[in-house]
């Protein structure tokens, strides 16, 4: 695999009380492929988030360290930090509070064009609308006027607008409802065939994170428990804890919710679920 992003036994430490630190990411590992999604999937509080924000510079490294491209990034400088903005982007969890209202959608796009001294940026935002199925007069609109959907098609071209090798997508998907979360991710995989774009994308959802993941990293109190192909790790999990948030993964079809009913069961009986 040609890893384009490397993180290496990354720890990270907050700061508590009385000169105490608490250790929310402890030891992981993994790389990314150029036009790969690997998926960092666990329960609130896992660490997946903190992962994505030290990835972006927004949290601390403690140990370990982060390579892009073979250099590495965590602790950098911030001039270099912003460079690195073009090629590491992010698209966050709320569409509603992401973009700024007070802004149109194509002020709200040009920025990061004018913050990287890119020309052309009008022509730009029109092929951006394009690339995410909003019509070209969605420039002149503000965010308050579209859907949550809408919003986060928004936000995708935002993060697009630079051309990046890498986009963070932060739970892009948990604030929508279950038909526009398809869409979402339809549209996300076909960006990523058109432009070879890499994904790290970070969901507490493993019902989710099947649908567009390469390979998935299982993330349990700070430590990656599981990392396999996609197709492996929702259909055979190794470790009780993917077990546990595969059960947990909402299903729309009933039969399906029988069949996994059925299967936990049939693990419960076999003495391999957790008391």
């Amino acid at each position: 695999m040609n890893a384009l992003l490397q993180v290496q036994d990354l720890v990270v430490r907050f700061p508590g009380r009385r000169r105490t630190s608490t250790t929310v990411i402890d030891g992981v590992s993994f790389e990314l492929a150029e036009g790969e999604t690997l998926s960092l999937v666990g329960e609130s509080g896992s660490g997946k988030t903190t992962i994505g924000r030290a990835i972006l510079g927004l949290a601390p490294v403690s140990g370990g360290s982060i390579t892009f491209r073979g250099e590495t990034i965590s602790g950098i400088p911030r001039a270099r930090r912003r460079k690195l903005a073009r090629d590491l982007q992010v698209i966050f969890q709320d569409p509603y509070s992401s973009l700024n209202p007070s802004m149109t959608v194509g002020d709200i796009l040009v920025e990061p064009l004018a913050a990287a001294g890119v020309a052309g940026g009008r022509a730009r935002i029109r092929e951006l609308l394009d690339a995410v199925g909003l019509p070209a007069d969605a420039a002149a609109r503000y965010p308050r006027e579209f859907s949550g959907g809408q919003r986060q098609r928004v936000a995708i071209a935002r993060a697009l607008a630079l051309d990046p090798a890498v986009i963070v997508c932060d739970e892009p998907t948990s604030a929508l409802d279950v038909t526009t979360q398809a869409r979402v991710l339809r549209l996300l995989r076909d960006i990523q065939r058109a432009t070879g774009v890499a994904y790290l994308f970070i969901s507490h959802d493993l019902g989710v994170v099947n649908e567009i993941s390469d390979r998935i990293a299982v993330l349990h109190r700070g430590k990656i428990v599981e990392l396999g192909d996609a197709h492996q790790v929702s259909t055979a999990p190794r470790h009780e804890y993917t077990r546990r948030l595969q059960m947990a993964a909402p299903v729309a079809d009933p039969a399906k919710q029988r069949e996994r009913r059925e299967r936990r069961l049939g693990l419960l009986a076999q003495g391999r679920q957790d008391p």
